[in-house]
């Protein structure tokens, strides 16, 4: 739910500083600026939470707390990446194929009731896919939208 607020709040953000000093809406690099700082908020998590965010990722992958730092960087990298006119297109691609290859963690703390910030099994189980599934699909059509579509 947090992301979801950061992204919003952003957005709406951007929208209004962008019209003051430009005289008109630019909803995609809002759309990209919003982006990029849900990213980098997201990123912390996987500093501060290594460990719960470890117990996440699926049992037959090896390094579990190497992979949440390095997902962290890439979060960090991608923010970065849609801000930079050379890079905003493949780094969007990359975003998407990562925000899809994020689902298995998802759904293995859901139907283990993971919390993520601990680790424990104290987590809000199933009920948590009902909103993490198309938020994650809200992310894929905002990335599009804000850098590959014309």
């Amino acid at each position: 739910m947090k992301p979801l607020i950061v992204l919003l709040s952003v957005f709406v953000i951007s929208l209004v500083t962008i019209k003051i000093f430009r005289s008109n809406y630019n909803f995609t690099l809002s759309g990209r600026i919003a982006m990029a700082v849900m990213l980098c908020f997201t990123a912390m998590g996987h500093f501060m939470f290594t460990k719960g965010m470890a117990a996440m990722i699926p049992d037959f992958m090896p390094l579990k707390q190497q992979i949440v730092v390095l997902t962290g960087v890439l979060e960090v990298i991608f923010a970065i990446g849609l801000l930079l006119p050379n890079y905003r297109h493949l780094t969007a691609w990359a975003l998407i194929v990562f925000f899809i290859l994020l689902l298995p963690a998802n759904i293995k703390a859901s139907m283990e009731n993971l919390n993520y910030q601990t680790g424990g099994h104290d987590g809000p189980g199933l009920s948590y896919l009902w909103f993490r599934i198309p938020l994650q699909l809200l992310f894929i059509v905002w990335v599009y939208l804000s850098t590959i579509k014309k």
